[in-house]
């Protein structure tokens, strides 16, 4: 070790001698974000026929440009284009500010391009200059909001500010501020790639701004075909064929189909439309301007961890789609969640991760996966797949790798994923952390699985010839998630499931009629527990309650379930719950099982409940008291769904005093409101479907009900919007 620790210490030496070289300077890593590239700045000339597809569009919004008042108390209001990088929001913006209709409109004219360490000042100073035509940036703070109030002051004026970064309200706020001088009917259109840019700054009720889609195929095969064939060049018929197949990998991005068609410009040669055709967009020649420089952009803004995180996906392989909380845990596996408080839960820390990663529009959000459990179905685009690609050669590995191997995922739905591959993987990757075996055929798992000391991440769900799990799994103390989701022919649990003292993700699906026995109940450091698709199981286990930190609890589809133990009412931890589709359950507790030890002074189940959702219980007449007692302070989300049965509303439903949600679906039998609804003043949203007689009760100013719900800002009956927030 000594002789080693020399060489190390020379070799920091020669480092040393390096900077003074090179002159280089030190300086500490404070984590802030380094820029590689700027984006040249905008200006607003364009010519109409340049901009293919964006009719519809530009019309919505000239729409909402020119008309007089919107509802809004002040006298400018901000419109936010929004969308991934690439996508023509600066075209369309240069569009609109040079439409005729938007020239006699508006008094004053001005365009802005916000680079992304643009302060009050500099955009201030931009202002003024376009306004002005001169150079303004000597003056000092005080003398410039003077002329810019000067210059906007009682005009009706249109702003464009063209690619907008900063996130941080506070900066928008102070600028605002300066802004609202102008006459009313005054316009602020920003674009930008981030919601939470949009969300920030727009000032149209009920949206987050005007969110830009993809172009269809058939516009972008337009532009393509303008950008890839000279004027009165031929365009052969195999050149088109190969060139249609070129316009969809780009998935509806117009700078991607420039891109690709400037590559090909003039050219006749197949083999160079072939290459392009068969090539990853991200293998080909960029130019500064082309896609993936554009996207290369959004990259270079994040901060350091969320790189990680968005690079770690270029393991998976295009139109995967991914459920939110499995890629957190996919992360967490790799030790990538971090966070200046100690205190906080991975699940959370990752959940924020994946949100501001979909707010800068690096994932497509496909929808709410689970109601009520902030579990979202996603995909990330193409283009930006090649970009993960791009930014993470050389640091994700592959199964052929020469390194350590991570991560081994299996193409999904693979037959042919034999059980020698697997058996030959295991024991070749010792420093194992992610093994995703998802919807395969295997039968029988090694059981040199134990060996996987650094396993946190096993995912078995789908399989359909797995009967039984070598006791071995349970020797995996790092072990963080464990998938056994519609694994339907899985016999029983590993009898020793109670020492994966690790274990925070848990979901399982089994042919047992008890989980009596099972060992579920000391997983202590259980957060997440779904047990679905359990065709035979008639009870779950009674130490549920020993499960002190669990904070989602998921039954769905398990018909015979029919009472649950005393102790779920003391799983004081939980804030998401969840029964679906359970046919004989009425959520009843088993009063003949004795509850153990005294419980006088624990804490009831809805301590921190922020989200029930009960569905498909056909015995269910009513909400039992265990489940919402002791959640009046917490409890922002209540959803009952089909539910044939079900008669009454509880009288308690008026103590919820953080309820935001009430969604009701497909309730035949619940013919009325519970009085004192009209306590419920942080309702925001009340959504009532299928329910015959209750809708009839409620109709807006005729139906008996209608004064107990008369304050909810927004009320949807049948899909029919009757009341929002905009009323």
């Amino acid at each position: 070790m000594g002789p080693q620790i020399k060489k190390i210490r020379e070799r920091f030496d020669e480092i040393a001698n390096m900077v003074g070289k090179f002159n280089l300077t030190q300086r500490l890593d404070d984590h802030r974000r380094v820029v590689q590239e700027e984006r040249e700045p905008t200006h607003s000339f364009v010519r109409p026929s340049d901009i293919i597809g964006r009719y519809e569009d530009g019309e919505k919004i000239i729409e909402l440009l020119t008309q007089t008042s919107d509802g809004e108390s002040e006298t400018v209001s901000v419109i936010p284009i929004v969308g991934i990088g690439g996508l023509g929001k600066t075209a369309l913006a240069k569009l609109l500010y040079n439409d005729q209709r938007v020239e006699e409109h508006f008094e004053l004219k001005i365009w802005i391009c916000v680079s992304e360490d643009s302060g009050k000042r500099q955009i201030m100073t931009k202002i003024i200059n376009s306004v002005t035509g001169g150079n303004h940036g000597n003056l000092d703070p005080d003398r410039l909001q003077k002329v810019l109030r000067d210059s906007l002051n009682g005009k009706r004026y249109l702003l464009v500010m063209d690619d907008v970064w900063n996130e941080d309200p506070r900066a928008w706020g102070e600028l605002k501020s300066l802004l609202l001088g102008g006459a009313e009917g005054s316009k602020i259109l920003v674009t930008t790639r981030s919601n939470k840019v949009a969300l920030i700054m727009a000032t149209m009720r009920g949206t987050t701004g005007y969110n830009l889609q993809e172009l269809p195929y058939k516009d972008c095969l337009s532009l393509f075909m303008k950008c890839a064939f000279k004027v009165g060049q031929e365009k052969h018929p195999n050149l088109v064929k190969i060139g249609e197949k070129i316009v969809e990998k780009c998935r509806g991005i117009p700078l991607a189909v420039r891109t690709v068609g400037s590559l090909l410009y003039g050219s006749t040669d197949e083999h160079d439309w072939e290459y392009v055709r068969d090539n990853d967009i991200w293998k080909l020649r960029q130019a500064p301007d082309d896609i993936l420089p554009a996207l290369r952009l959004s990259y270079d803004q994040l901060p350091p961890h969320l790189k990680q995180c968005f690079a770690y996906c270029s393991i998976f392989p295009k139109d995967y789609e991914f459920a939110s909380v499995h890629l957190v845990q996919l992360w967490m596996a790799h030790g990538l969640l971090q966070s200046p408080n100690k205190n906080e839960e991975l699940e959370n820390i990752g959940m924020r991760y994946f949100k501001e990663l979909c707010s800068r529009s690096f994932f497509q959000d496909l929808g709410d996966l689970l109601p009520g459990l902030e579990v979202f179905n996603f995909q990330i685009h193409d283009l930006m797949h090649d970009l993960a690609l791009l930014v993470a050669k050389g640091e994700c590995l592959t199964v052929n790798s020469t390194g350590r191997v991570r991560t081994i995922l299996f193409p999904i739905d693979d037959e042919r994923t034999s059980q020698s591959f697997v058996t030959s993987c295991i024991s070749k990757s010792k420093s194992l952390r992610v093994l995703v075996l998802t919807n395969s055929a295997i039968e029988v798992l090694p059981r040199k699985m134990g060996n996987l000391k650094q396993l946190r991440h096993l995912d078995l769900s789908g399989n359909r010839k797995i009967k039984k799990l070598p006791n071995s799994i349970c020797e995996l103390q790092s072990l963080q998630t464990l998938n056994l989701g519609d694994c339907l022919e899985l016999e029983e649990l590993p009898k020793d499931i109670r020492y994966l003292v690790s274990l925070r993700m848990f979901v399982v699906t089994t042919k047992q009629k008890s989980l009596l026995e099972s060992g579920i109940g000391c997983l202590s450091s259980l957060r997440f527990l779904m047990i679905s698709n359990c065709g035979n199981l008639e009870y779950l286990f009674e130490d549920i309650d020993q499960l002190s930190v669990l904070r989602s609890l998921v039954v769905n589809a398990c018909p015979r379930l029919n009472l649950l133990p005393p102790a779920m009412k003391y799983l004081s931890s939980l804030e998401r719950l969840i029964f679906d589709e359970c046919e004989s359950l009425s959520l009843s507790l088993n009063m003949e099982m004795k509850e153990e030890g005294s419980h006088h002074d624990r804490k009831n189940v809805g301590s921190h409940l922020r989200t029930l959702y009960v569905a498909r219980l056909t015995p269910l007449l009513e909400l039992p008291q265990w489940l919402l007692q002791g959640s009046s302070k917490t409890l922002q989300t209540l959803a009952i769904g089909d539910c044939p049965n079900f008669m009454a509303l509880p009288g308690s439903l008026k103590d919820l005093e953080a309820l935001e949600n009430l969604v009701i679906g497909i309730c035949p039998k619940l013919s009325s409101l519970p009085e004192g609804m009209h306590h419920l003043t942080t309702l925001k949203t009340l959504a009532i479907e299928e329910c015959p007689a209750l809708c009839e009760r409620c109709k807006p100013l005729t139906g008996e009900d209608w004064p107990k719900i008369a304050h909810i800002p927004q009320i949807v009956f049948d899909g029919e919007m009757i009341k929002s927030s905009d009323n």
